[in-house]
């Protein structure tokens, strides 16, 4: 990076204030030509899995097999058990170390997640980490990493899950294991990767809908914070729910919605209504026979507008 007075994670920050929280946003370092001809271990973690806030994080990092205690000796470890600023420090040695390690995260929003995991069709919390972290590494091998290795932190039965990524890459090494993130140099540097993204997300998160970030923060974004439970409290509309840094497909969510929120019946409409009275569907004409009205920030965020037709 070419101003050395900013860090890598600032120079994240900024990247992400400048994005739309409601998309899903990849971001990966420039492969070094060394990783494009020696043949490269690459690991996989994810940070914010069972947050009720912010986005999930998924990243990846590789270098060569002989560098890899490189990272190691850099200090790569669990990011779990890792202070923020050391986190970052280190992320800060990974972007330095471009001429023989590589990284690549995807930021998965909040909405997202929501919608994956309340579709009619059962779309699952782990289906979604198992396709981002195929997606990640599919992008690793197309920008012409040498992958020979993968490592991978669990989402559900490892065995399984192995099973499945060998079926996908059968040229790798696959080894999917419990506490990866504490054992494989690269999973740990993809599990600060992972952390750091996604901690500097939430530190630039912009409300579309008006509300102003608490004094006191939103906590740790867990369900049983009790500043989180506070943030949730205070921040829902009896009329559309949350604002969209919130998972509302969680349960913590779910329930203070359910205390909270205005309840609607819909009635079906008689046959023959009284003169004057309109229908539900001219409630979704063309704006052009209404008047101008300004949209609720929750359809301005999902890119919703009126439709002329219900067909």
């Amino acid at each position: 990076m070419e101003d050395s007075s900013v860090s890598c994670a600032e120079h994240l920050a900024q990247y992400f204030s400048e994005k739309d929280n409601s998309e899903n946003v990849v971001l990966s370092s420039v492969v070094p030509e060394i990783c494009k001809t020696e043949k490269c271990c690459l690991g996989v973690d994810e940070a914010g899995r069972g947050p009720v806030l912010g986005p999930m994080v998924y990243g990846v990092a590789y270098c060569p097999l002989d560098k890899s205690d490189a990272l190691k000796k850099l200090g790569c470890a669990d990011s779990k058990v890792l202070t923020e600023e050391k986190r970052e420090e280190l992320f800060g040695k990974l972007c330095e170390g471009k001429d023989y390690v590589g990284w690549s995260v995807e930021v998965i929003a909040p909405n997202s997640i929501c919608n994956s995991m309340l579709r009619r069709q059962k779309y699952s919390l782990n289906q979604v980490s198992h396709d981002s972290a195929i997606g990640l590494i599919k992008k690793a091998v197309e920008a012409g990493v040498n992958i020979s290795e993968v490592y991978v932190d669990t989402v559900g039965p490892a065995d399984k899950y192995q099973e499945k990524l060998s079926k996908i890459f059968p040229d790798f090494k696959i080894t999917v294991a419990s506490k990866a993130d504490a054992t494989y140099p690269c999973v740990s540097a993809a599990s600060i990767c992972a952390k750091v993204s996604r901690d500097r997300a939430l530190q630039v998160w912009k409300f579309e809908d008006g509300i102003d970030k608490p004094a006191e923060g939103w906590g740790s974004g867990y369900p049983n914070d009790p500043v989180t439970k506070k943030f949730l409290q205070q921040n829902i509309d009896p009329i559309f729910g949350f604002p969209h840094m919130v998972r509302m497909s969680w349960s913590t969510a779910d329930k203070i919605l359910e205390s909270s929120a205005t309840t609607v019946e819909w009635e079906e409409e008689d046959e023959e209504a009284s003169p004057g009275t309109p229908s539900i569907t001219s409630f979704f004409g063309s704006s052009k026979t209404k008047k101008s009205r300004t949209q609720h920030p929750f359809f301005k965020e999902r890119n919703l507008a009126p439709t002329a037709s219900l067909n």
